[in-house]
């Protein structure tokens, strides 16, 4: 990818996060970037070809996160990771993030096939730790898993180290 379409996603994000997707146009990401409005065209298309770009980038990132989970063969350590990968989320990064939440509201967009291997993931760390329910045990950690995200991405959790750690000690991993 350019400079400068790195450039035009990144003007996407900020605008994208801070007005809406709907409220945006293409002419206000192209002097965001500093750029003409026909190079959004060219690289992009349109502003749904930029809105894909960064939903893809989503998905690329939210695969990253999971692949220490998806990888370990320790039930205890899937689950640890998974209940601390919110709280590996840097701030530069939260800008990012927002979006994601606000496009899956404003535009409806979920994919769940994404989350679908931390879930799998999940529930086999729990079968393995001989949890009555592993299936419910999973899908309560990635519903809880989303409610901390977005409290900790809009700033509104007032200890993440000591939550954090209460987490850990409450599934005792």
């Amino acid at each position: 990818m350019t400079e400068k379409q790195e450039n035009i996603l990144n003007a996407a994000l900020t605008l994208f996060a801070k007005e809406g997707y709907t409220a945006t146009s293409t002419s206000k990401v192209a002097r965001q970037a500093g750029v003409s409005e026909g190079l959004i065209f060219r690289h992009f298309k349109n502003k749904e070809g930029l809105l894909q770009a960064i939903l893809q980038q989503g998905e690329t990132r939210i695969k990253e996160l999971f692949i220490p989970i998806l990888t370990t063969e320790d039930p205890k350590e899937a689950i640890r990771l998974t209940l601390e990968m919110p709280f590996s989320v840097t701030e530069s990064e939260f800008e990012f993030w927002k979006l994601q939440f606000k496009l899956k509201w404003e535009l409806e967009y979920n994919n769940p096939e994404k989350m679908q291997p931390l879930q799998q993931a999940l529930t086999t760390a729990f079968q393995q730790l001989g949890y009555e329910t592993p299936e419910l045990e999973a899908e309560f950690i990635m519903v809880f898993l989303e409610g901390v995200s977005t409290a900790i991405i809009k700033d509104n959790m007032s200890d993440k180290r000591k939550f954090k750690e209460f987490l850990v000690q409450k599934y005792k991993i």
